[in-house]
């Protein structure tokens, strides 16, 4: 008898375990048992009286009555014409095109069964093209077991897995639903199949780990019963059933890990920063030349709220492109500086860096320069710290951190090297949270002083519908900025089809002009740096491409900038930016493309987010079909930050009416984040959000769909948080452990906090 604990070589053998480990990273009967069908196939069905759905998949039992073999017109090779009699003097018309190899087969007289799609050539006239195949005994009565497999595609396999010491049973193929398995070249559906049969026969009963009650009340059956009929069904309703409740147990995982770190977190112990009505925060309030929109007086209260409490805040801030998340996370520094304490900002780029550095300098005027000749009272220092800076720089900027001088500390990963220390540090601020991981956001939250935790305020422009955030970020409370400051303008986006309007291209460069003209700047972003780029061309995914293709030809930054400078542009002034630059000179020119120096900025991604240059209103995304929906979405709110509405030009080669001009259309129709994450989501499928393809195991997700099952998530997270507040550790619910722990490795977990 087997446990789900047991390893695979043990009960499968070593040849077959090592092909499941190989292809599935398999080990365990559990990793067997938990690669559920892709779809099921319904095997030895007669033909209903109606014509079949084109494109259906159906299984026929007939006998041959026509066999010929016929030369193909366009190419070498043959085709064997068959028409199967499956009774009533129906005739079902088949085509194979290795004619040659199944003529010896498949001969006028023989009874076969025959499964294949429908493919409808004209109206009313349809057939099955190359299905499987397999050659039965004359009749069921005559020989109930076939000793000989005769036949070719998924029946052959099959067939194979249904045989045993005497022959094929063929009662196998009475049953309704035959399991379907993602499978690969090297390992078939059907092997799987017959591994998984094997294992079903050896199958102790299994402790179920959810507790009575709660299946109960959810309906849901036994684990056990679960894991036999999602491979194994009888009935239509054992499909769903048993999916049903495999996919309320992925939920409660991955909530049970995330309501455990919920609850580590809220045993820790914070400084409490309750808000003055004296201090920096109150000056920094009556000096605002603009009023708060609603939402973000909200958030700010509910922050500082947060802040006043000896348990750590650990909050996620989330807003549209230019909601003002930036003022939020400032109010709550100056809260935390009011207290005595000191606040660091983390940043994915150096550029992204030196802005807030500059925004936040900006913004509080003479309250941010203590130290300085006219500083306000209640001034604080607000200092940088980047990897590239220059030693006496970064000396200065050290000596600052450790000595309480500053009380806002703004830097890159650089902030987390052990070089970096703080006097006291008591809240951190991570900019753009899926650039991170949960343990550079805690290696900085390390630095505070021994025996305290600093609060936690998370930042993203990038919206995250509900069931990502709670399945992703379930530790995390969550706020929302939705509506935009006064003085946002609109953006309207249009999509300049190179390969069908070249001309569109040209009339992009003269918006620009005319822009310029007008007294304003504009965006020329691309996909890559240059032709000496490293590696081979990458996927939107971020993968190498490995297809023995060349890739599509995109235009590199330093190219464009040359073309511009010296053509259509060529009377503006325009300024290079990309990653590579120093960093001196990367700073340079966003302090000039800031000052109104430069008209035209060419860049990279470099510009995604955090970049504030209210007066530019024009972006030209050049081959915008590299980027993903939501990096398209993030680029184009840097413009139309200002007094003047914005426009975006995605500029692109894709076919029309292809999946990429249909994404570019579709941010092109709106500018609403939300909708557009569910759509990039949908399109880059669950299990390359969840990091299937980025750790190259098996998927931790396979039935649970992060944007359908809000009803399942939620009650999965509402019991995780319950059982988890009664029982930190679940040491009373050891199976509830066991299944967290199988269900979620610590990989994938890293990559669900940066999805």
């Amino acid at each position: 008898m087997a446990t789900l604990s047991d390893r695979l070589d043990h009960l499968l053998g070593a040849k077959a375990a090592a092909s499941l480990a190989d292809a599935f990273d398999m080990d365990t009967v559990e990793d067997l048992l938990r690669h559920y069908p892709l779809r099921y196939a319904t095997q030895g069905q007669p033909l209903t009286e109606d014509a079949p759905e084109d494109g259906a998949h159906i299984t026929v039992i007939g006998r041959v009555t026509k066999a010929d073999l016929r030369p193909m017109r366009q190419r070498r090779g043959s085709l064997l014409k068959v028409v199967l009699d499956t009774g009533g003097g129906r005739g079902v018309d088949v085509t194979f095109f290795n004619g040659d190899k199944v003529k010896y087969v498949i001969r006028q007289g023989v009874r076969a069964m025959m499964s294949g799609t429908v493919n409808y050539w004209r109206p009313g006239q349809w057939n099955l093209s190359h299905p499987g195949y397999l050659i039965l005994p004359e009749s069921d009565d005559d020989e109930p077991t076939l000793t000989t497999v005769r036949g070719g595609g998924d029946l052959r396999g099959i067939a194979q897995s249904a045989k045993g010491a005497g022959g094929v049973d063929m009662s196998f193929f009475d049953r309704e639903f035959i399991p379907v398995y993602p499978a690969t070249a090297k390992v078939q559906s059907w092997e799987i199949l017959a591994c998984v049969r094997q294992i079903l026969d050896q199958l102790d009963p299994l402790a179920d780990p959810l507790p009575a009650d709660v299946r109960e009340e959810r309906e849901l059956m036994p684990v056990g019963d679960a894991l036999r009929l999602i491979h194994l069904p009888e009935h239509t309703s054992d499909i769903e059933r048993a999916r049903q409740r495999l996919r309320f147990d992925e939920a409660l995982a991955l909530q049970l890990v995330l309501a455990e770190r919920r609850h580590e977190v809220s045993g820790r112990t914070a400084r409490a920063c309750p808000r003055r009505g004296d201090g920096i925060v109150a000056a920094f309030g009556e000096r605002l030349p603009f009023e708060l929109t609603e939402g973000q007086r909200r958030v700010i209260g509910e922050i500082s709220d947060d802040l006043s409490r000896e348990q750590p805040m650990h909050r996620l801030l989330q807003g549209e492109v230019g909601s003002g998340k930036t003022i939020v996370a400032l109010d709550a520094m100056l809260q935390v500086i009011d207290a005595g304490q000191q606040c660091a900002l983390l940043a994915p780029t150096e550029v992204l860096a030196a802005q807030h550095y500059r925004s936040l300098c900006a913004m509080l005027g003479d309250l941010g320069q203590a130290g300085e000749l006219g500083a306000a009272d209640t001034a604080t220092q607000v200092t940088l710290v980047t990897g590239s800076m220059p030693t006496a720089t970064k000396r200065a900027a050290l000596l600052a951190a450790v000595t309480g001088e500053a009380g806002i500390v703004i830097g890159t990963h650089a902030l987390i090297q052990d070089a970096v220390e703080f006097f006291d540090l008591g809240l951190v601020i991570v900019d753009e949270q899926h650039r991170f991981g949960v343990e550079q956001r805690d290696a900085l939250r390390a630095k505070a002083k021994t025996g305290f935790s600093p609060h936690l305020l998370v930042m993203t422009a990038t919206p995250i519908p509900r069931t990502i955030a709670m399945t992703t970020l379930g530790d995390l409370e969550t706020s929302t900025l939705t509506e935009l400051p006064r003085g946002r303008s609109p953006i309207q986006s249009k999509v300049v089809p190179r390969r069908v309007h070249p001309n569109w291209v040209d009339r992009a460069w003269e918006r620009i002009t005319e822009e310029v003209g007008a007294g304003r700047q504009a965006y020329v972003v691309c996909s890559r740096i240059g032709d000496d780029e490293d590696g081979p061309a990458r996927g939107r995914g971020g993968k190498a491409a490995d297809t023995g293709k060349e890739p599509p030809s995109t235009q590199a930054v330093v190219d464009v900038f040359e073309r511009l400078r010296t053509g259509p542009l060529a009377q503006l002034r325009i300024g290079l930016l990309h990653g590579r630059l120093p960093s001196d000179e990367k700073d340079q020119v966003m302090r000039d493309f800031n000052a109104g120096d430069i008209d035209v900025l060419v860049c990279t991604t470099v510009v995604e987010v955090g970049v504030d240059v209210p007066n530019a209103t024009v972006m030209v995304i050049v081959d915008a079909d590299r980027f993903g929906v939501s990096q398209l979405h993030q680029l184009r709110g840097r413009i139309g930050r200002g007094a003047h509405a914005g426009l975006c030009l995605l500029v692109t080669d894709a076919a029309p009416g292809g999946p990429a001009m249909t994404r570019l259309e579709a941010v092109a129709a709106t500018t609403d984040g939300f909708e557009l994450s569910v759509l990039d989501l949908r399109q880059r499928r669950e299990g390359d959000v969840l990091g299937a393809a980025q750790s190259g195991t098996t998927r931790s997700l396979r039935l649970l769909s992060l944007l359908d099952d809000l009803e399942v998530i939620t009650a999965a997270q509402e019991l995780a948080r319950a059982l988890v507040e009664a029982d930190p550790g679940l040491s009373r619910h050891p199976g509830l452990a066991a299944m967290m722990h199988a269900a979620v490795d610590s990989e994938r977990l890293e990559y669900l906090a940066k999805s």
